[in-house]
């Protein structure tokens, strides 16, 4: 390669079996670009989008959300939530949106993502991530007033908004057809 001391292009060969690449590297100021970011702590702060991912659990299932500041989008799987059928568990899924006000989530975009579990513990997995999701959004880029607001309004409402519920499937025993049930036991 040659020398940059007079502030050439740096070219560097790479061998091939049959062919020889010469790659310009530029080293001039104005053509390099800078590897370090932006300059001033204004200029971070506007490339950095305020964003938050959270998580919620119910047996098996598990939702991840990303909330971030936008114009009111809420998907599930990469589908609107308004188009989720059965409409109870639509309805179930977009309670934390009914209990803190629709004003509450217009500045947002929340995409949940979910796995594991039936159909229902994925719907309560993602309303419990969904929750989280704004509570900390509020914490992180709002203020302490609002987010202390909305975590009252989901705990008064139902604990498990915040709080995953640690109950699990009993593994079955030997001895009977369940995790308690007994085969009959027969004297004669």
């Amino acid at each position: 390669s040659t020398q940059s001391t007079w502030g050439h292009s740096e070219s560097l060969f790479f061998f091939a079996p049959s062919q020889i690449y010469l790659v310009f590297r530029p080293t001039t100021p104005n053509m390099a670009v800078s590897k370090r970011g932006p300059k001033s702590k204004k200029a971070a702060l506007k490339l950095k989008k305020q964003k938050i991912m959270t998580f919620g659990r119910k047996k098996t299932a598990v939702a991840v959300v990303s909330c971030s500041k936008g114009r009111g989008l809420i998907k599930v799987n990469g589908m609107p939530a308004q188009l989720m059928q059965p409409e109870g568990m639509r309805l179930k899924l977009l309670e934390p949106i009914a209990l803190a006000g629709k004003s509450k989530f217009q500045g947002l975009d929340i995409r949940v993502r979910t796995k594991g579990g039936g159909i229902t513990s994925q719907v309560f997995a993602a309303r419990q991530a969904i929750a989280k999701a704004v509570v900390a959004y509020y914490q992180k880029f709002v203020d302490e007033a609002s987010k202390i607001e909305l975590k009252d309004t989901f705990m008064s409402f139902d604990r498990t908004l915040l709080i995953a519920d640690p109950r699990r499937q009993e593994p079955k025993k030997f001895g009977g057809h369940g995790a308690r049930a007994r085969f009959t036991k027969s004297y004669r």
